[in-house]
């Protein structure tokens, strides 16, 4: 069937755009060595890992059930079918319970710890899990380097005065130093290779007397590299000059960048009140389905749509929940929406389904992927038993 023609909700993911995306990160890696990872935080899209596993080097993850998942989808696979590349099994967070990391030691090549108190403590856990199972676990801390680089999200900013996230740089001692392999950082959102440039410099600045000492550094995430205006010639020359300069391996941990643009919400309206305005009630829900769009908050585009005044006809599009905050934003059409009418939101693959909820009772939206034939195909229903598992 055709996206048109799906019942919806309904979250489709857009292969050939996620290929396209997939093919400018594997470039990067080309060009680098550096190792581009998956943030499952964005994207979980299992469904779609074995194709991914043939770009980038593997997945990050930010718990356990995260980090479960890309071993048993994107690294078990590779295993059984013999492949001469393992994909990576990544992960960070900002504190672990010790029995999670008992199992994430089993399951993960690399742990990233977020204090020196966590980091002793792991490290003693993953000695116990290596010296058990002969695995070999590359360790490391994340690092506050305290810059600036634009983000105009505060909420956002893991550099922000008094953030939980990391360990600052002028912290970082010699018992840090003899327990690790590398450091990590994240300290942009959806930010250009500009915004890197001023982290590098404040991370040679601050950390620079032991870089040459590490086997890694972890670059974080917020590198929205396949987006069109995206610099990734700098970005390029910053990793290989980091390379070359300290003699250590890139990782980047992008998430927006690989699904960036590569799928939509298709909707329908429901109802359309007036109220000074007219106001059109959809099955799809901000607070539900796009919680983007009220944390951000963002507005996000519409196939056919356009701006307040842009077309003849503009409505208000809300989502059918108690909230009265539920608004997705004020769009314009050329015909007027009637009762029925499909509504295709973009860029709705990342930070959709993995942070979506059944508040109110309403429903998950079903997922699709959508071939390079614009063909559609269910990959996932869900129904009245996935609302009422997550309650008791």
């Amino acid at each position: 069937m055709k996206i048109e023609e799906i019942s919806t909700p309904c979250y489709v993911i857009d292969e050939k755009k996620l290929i396209n995306n997939l093919e400018i990160l594997q470039d990067i890696e080309k060009q680098t060595g550096a190792h581009v990872l998956l943030a499952q935080k964005c994207f979980a899209g299992f469904f779609e890992y074995d194709l991914i596993r043939q770009y980038i080097s593997g997945v990050t993850a930010s718990g356990y059930y995260e980090a479960r998942l890309g071993y048993e989808e994107m690294v078990c696979p590779a295993l059984s079918s013999g492949c001469d590349k393992i994909p990576q099994n990544h992960i960070f967070a900002p504190a672990y319970k010790q029995e999670d990391l008992l199992k994430i030691a089993k399951i993960c090549d690399h742990i990233i710890f977020n204090s020196k108190e966590q980091l002793i403590r792991g490290q003693k856990i993953i000695n116990q899990v290596s010296e058990e199972t002969g695995r070999t676990i590359s360790i490391g801390i994340r690092v506050n380097p305290e810059c600036k680089t634009g983000n105009e999200h505060e909420m956002y900013d893991p550099c922000a005065p008094k953030s939980r996230m990391g360990i600052r740089a002028c912290d970082i001692d010699d018992e840090i130093l003899d327990l690790i392999d590398g450091i990590h950082f994240h300290t942009l959102c959806e930010q250009n290779a500009d915004a890197l440039q001023i982290t590098l410099e404040a991370i040679e600045e601050k950390c620079g007397s032991y870089l040459n000492k590490l086997k890694w550094i972890n670059m974080g995430g917020g590198h929205h590299i396949t987006r069109d205006d995206y610099d990734r010639e700098l970005l390029i020359r910053l990793v290989n000059g980091i390379k070359e300069k300290y003699n250590v391996a890139v990782y980047l941990e992008p998430g927006e960048a690989v699904a960036l643009n590569a799928g939509y919400l298709v909707s329908e309206v429901l109802d359309i009140v007036h109220n000074d305005m007219d106001i059109a009630i959809l099955d799809a829900s901000a607070a539900c389905h796009m919680p983007d769009v009220l944390e951000v908050p963002y507005t996000p585009g519409i196939i056919g749509a356009g701006a307040i005044g842009e077309k003849k006809h503009t409505y208000r599009l809300a989502g059918n929940t108690c909230l009265s905050g539920d608004i997705i934003g004020d769009y314009s059409f050329d015909e007027p929406l009637k009762i029925g009418d499909k509504l295709i939101f973009e860029d709705m693959a990342i930070y959709s389904f993995v942070k979506n909820n059944t508040f109110n009772g309403i429903g998950l939206p079903s997922i699709a992927v959508m071939d390079a034939d614009k063909n559609c195909k269910i990959i996932r229903d869900f129904g009245y038993e996935d609302f009422k598992g997550r309650l008791g």
